[in-house]
């Protein structure tokens, strides 16, 4: 690509204009040096990159991009043996920040960009490590070192020993009178007293400098001189300390040196490619999409260097059905800046940069682009304007080629108006047979009538309100621009009789063709007209049916509060029913167990008078013998396992033991054990148990149901949570009452609903030690098994 053409199209500007929005000073150098590409390979990656990098920067932000000094001489000294400065090692520490912020700002794949962010490789021991040895540029931390700590408080404390000696100096009465003032400073790096210049004598010690006046010397004196010299000779350990800690950590970097290099260009490259997505974006610019066949298709195209609130958008096609475009029209009506956009944008298109205009652009790729703008009068060479053109294309016909874009501003004129139209078609001609695209703005009738006759050339015109008498700056693709002379001059006043006698001096084809002009303008401003009203009316029919989605969409919303409210009081009620039902049911299940444990309690009482009453006597209680019933038994015919009645106590039960010296069984009646003597006992013969026939059980009477008759489950398969816990509460107290230690409760499988809500229950019931699902054998999940308290 030409210089010249990059200076005249004002590509430089861009370069400016994108060197301002990179961080470091070589992303700049990049941005300022930036050349277009005639690769179509190349161009297409470079605008995938910066159209990645304009993503990123929509989704995330833009990357925290940290200035960083060049790296090059640093890694070339490291490269030698050498030590790095203080400054150079922050420098280094930076680069690595800036490397760690760039690693967590792409936790996503970043598309075309994931190669340059992936290869970025952080080091954050040794940033660490610099950042808590180096405070500054001039400054190394005590904590870079043990010795170095050591060193610089033994400095300190040598310091206040001198500065306190010298403060008893200045302050005794003595010396005062010598003193220019009571102060103690420095000079040289050592601690000296401002002395007056006739005393000088009278201050014994060594004179490091003097006042510009002479007035003052600055004396050391004698007594502090050792005390200064050990301080000198620390001062001097301490530079020593320092230096080794620069060249410890110079040492570190050194093993990660190419790592660094690596790292520092590719932020380089980061910093310069997120500097064109900036660029896109303060422009609002897009990626125009790429094709092979010299295709140009410019939509609501804006020339970036032209004031924002000013610049008229304009639609710009070349190459689908014609090759050459003739713009005409009357001057500063935008000609040239149609030139200078359509050039610019294929410029920075081929440099990988965004243009400015809607995303349904099309832009290809030129080998070259040449452009003859603007008056180059050349007073050196004395050349005309007419020379000064010619000049250049002479040099386009003899180097444009097949895939070329040329670009003629005024081409033919600053000569005789009928030689210099010829000239302008046979250069057109010329180059048109090379194969290379071409834009020419002309004043020339002439070449708007061989556009018009001419396959392949079209006519395009920037549009010029007569009324106002000023352009438009809209480009008309496909109507030849009127020259407007004569409205013009009758707008501003000319005698009717001189533009008559004006048109008279016409030949009869001129007065045709702009009579054919002014009528191709009347229908295309009534065809404008007309195409305005009816996007008119298609804007107001949006706007009527986006009126109308809002108020259906207000509508909906309030059908939706309105249902979200009634739902709300609705779960509200049923909450309130669900939490009074609940509590109605606590109270009734509060008094069922304040109603049994009060039968129970004399159910129990009962009991115990009745056990009392059977520990205490072994003979039957008059009003319980068994009449004609008589022991049948004795201590060689007694057996363990036989089914016997207890006679005083008319219960019959099972041998467990038998005690052969005092003539007594343990015998298990119920969930009762007691003791009684052989004598007292008679052996049921039926495998029933039954008792003898003569035998008649008297009515008896304890209060205890259920309680007493040993039951060890209750199944409540098919009962709510409700009915379930009132059936376990009634259960276990009564369970409790029979003095029994672990239960079943049944509850079924099922979906589990039944289980939890009587786990939940258990959880806090006052009788239950612990419980646990049934094992294999119990009933399994079926089954809870509480063990009582």
């Amino acid at each position: 690509m030409e210089e010249k053409s990059l200076s005249t199209l004002e590509y430089t500007k861009i370069l400016k204009s994108l060197s301002e929005c990179a961080k470091n000073d070589d992303a700049k150098t990049m941005a300022e040096e930036l050349k277009p590409s005639s690769d179509f390979r190349e161009v297409e990656r470079a605008l995938a990159e910066t159209d990645a990098a304009v993503t990123m920067s929509l989704k995330f932000g833009s990357p925290e991009i940290l200035r960083v000094e060049p790296v090059d001489g640093a890694i070339k000294r490291l490269d030698v043996g050498g030590a790095l400065s203080a400054a150079e090692l922050l420098n280094v520490a930076r680069l690595l920040k800036c490397i760690r912020n760039l690693k967590r700002y792409t936790k996503e794949q970043t598309g075309v960009l994931e190669e340059y962010f992936s290869e970025l490789v952080s080091a954050k021991p040794i940033e660490d490590e610099i950042n808590r040895a180096i405070v500054s540029e001039d400054e190394i931390a005590d904590a870079a070192s043990p010795a170095l700590a050591n060193v610089r408080r033994k400095m300190k404390n040598a310091g206040a020993k001198i500065k306190d000696s010298l403060d008893s100096m200045v302050r005794s009465g003595h010396y005062q009178k010598f003193l220019m003032d009571n102060i103690v400073t420095m000079r040289n790096n050592r601690y000296v007293v401002p002395v007056k210049a006739e005393h000088r004598s009278e201050v014994p010690g060594i004179v490091h400098d003097m006042s510009a006046s002479g007035s003052t010397v600055f004396i050391e004196p004698s007594s502090v001189v050792n005390a200064n010299n050990e301080l000198h000779e620390l001062e001097i350990k301490e530079k020593a300390e320092i230096e080794k800690v620069l060249y410890e950590l110079s040492n570190k970097v050194a093993e990660i040196s190419e790592q660094v290099k690596y790292n520092y260009e590719t932020l380089i490259l980061i910093d310069f490619i997120f500097a064109k997505a900036k660029l896109a974006l303060d422009m609002k610019a897009v990626c125009p999409k790429l094709n092979t066949d010299g295709k140009i298709k410019i939509v609501k195209g804006r020339h970036p260097l032209i004031d924002k609130s000013k610049i008229v958008p304009i639609d710009v096609r070349l190459g689908d059905d014609f090759d050459v475009l003739v713009v005409t029209g009357p001057n500063t009506g935008g000609k040239t800046v149609v030139l200078k956009t359509i050039g610019l944008f294929c410029i920075m298109t081929q440099a990988g940069l965004h243009i400015p205009a809607n995303d349904e652009s099309e832009m290809p790729v030129f080998d070259d682009i040449f452009a003859d703008i603007g008056d180059e009068q050349s007073i050196e060479q004395s050349l005309s304007t007419f020379s000064s053109h010619m000049k250049n294309i002479v040099h386009i016909v003899e180097n444009a080629g097949p895939n070329s874009l040329v670009l003629f501003d005024e081409l033919g004129a600053g000569t005789d108006p009928v030689e210099g139209a010829a000239l302008a078609t046979a250069i057109i001609e010329s180059i048109r047979l090379i194969g290379a695209k071409i834009v020419a703005t002309t004043h020339y009738s002439e070449l708007k009538l061989y556009a018009l006759s001419t396959d392949g050339i079209e006519n395009a015109s920037c549009e010029f309100d007569v009324e106002t008498l000023s352009p438009t700056y809209k480009l008309l693709i496909g109507v030849p621009g009127k020259s407007n002379a004569f409205a013009i001059s009758k707008k501003l006043g000319l005698p009717d009789s001189i533009i008559e006698r004006s048109k008279e001096k016409l030949s009869d084809e001129n007065i045709k063709f702009e009579d054919v002009l002014g009528s191709i303008e009347e229908n295309r401003v009534s065809a404008q007209k007309a195409r305005e009203e009816q996007e008119r009316m298609r804007r107001e029919i949006e706007q009527l049916k986006d009126e109308l989605q809002r108020e259906r969409e207000k509508i909906d919303k309030k059908k939706d509060k309105i249902y979200d409210n009634a739902r709300a009081k609705a779960e509200k009620i049923i909450k309130q029913a669900q939490e009074d039902t609940e509590r109605m049911l606590e109270e009734i299940k509060q008094l069922q167990k304040e109603k049994r444990n009060k039968e129970a309690v004399r159910a129990m009482e009962e009991v115990r008078k009745e056990l009392k009453l059977k520990e205490k006597s072994n003979v039957r209680p008059k009003n319980r013998r068994s009449g004609g019933v008589k022991s049948n038994v004795n201590l060689n015919t007694l057996k363990l396992g036989s089914n016997v009645l207890i006679i005083d106590l008319n219960d019959k039960g099972t041998v467990l033991s038998i005690n052969k010296d005092n003539q007594t069984a343990v015998i298990q009646v119920g969930i009762m054990k007691i003791t009684a003597k052989i004598s007292n006992l008679v052996v049921l013969e039926d495998e029933k148990g039954s008792k003898p026939e003569s035998y008649v059980a008297p009515k008896r009477s304890t209060g205890i149901n259920t309680a007493m008759s040993g039951k060890t489950e209750v199944d409540l398969r098919g009962m709510t949570i409700g009915e379930a816990e009132l059936e376990v509460d009634k259960f276990l107290d009564e369970s409790v009452l029979s003095g029994l230690s672990e239960v079943s409760l049944i509850h079924g499988k099922g979906t589990g609903a039944l289980r939890a809500g009587i786990h939940e229950y258990l959880r806090h019931h006052p009788h239950v030690r612990k419980y646990r699902l049934g094992r294999f054998g119990e009933g399994d999940i079926g089954v809870t098994i509480v063990e009582l308290k």
